[in-house]
């Protein structure tokens, strides 16, 4: 499972485009996406804000 806090730091509602964005771009070693990948991102940040998608590739 890919993950972004021990680049970024807590980075709150913010992680899933910016997560989205390190994988796209290779960024992140051992992480790919290919066409048809179905994806699902979740975060929570402070103050209760909760975000989730799921994403076609």
């Amino acid at each position: 499972m890919p993950m972004s806090i021990h680049k970024l730091g807590n980075s709150s509602v913010a992680t899933i485009p910016t997560l989205l964005y390190l994988v796209k771009t290779g960024q992140l070693d051992n992480h790919q996406l290919n066409k048809g990948d179905i994806i699902l991102f979740a975060s929570v940040g402070a103050g209760m804000n909760i975000n989730a998608v799921c994403y076609r590739v």
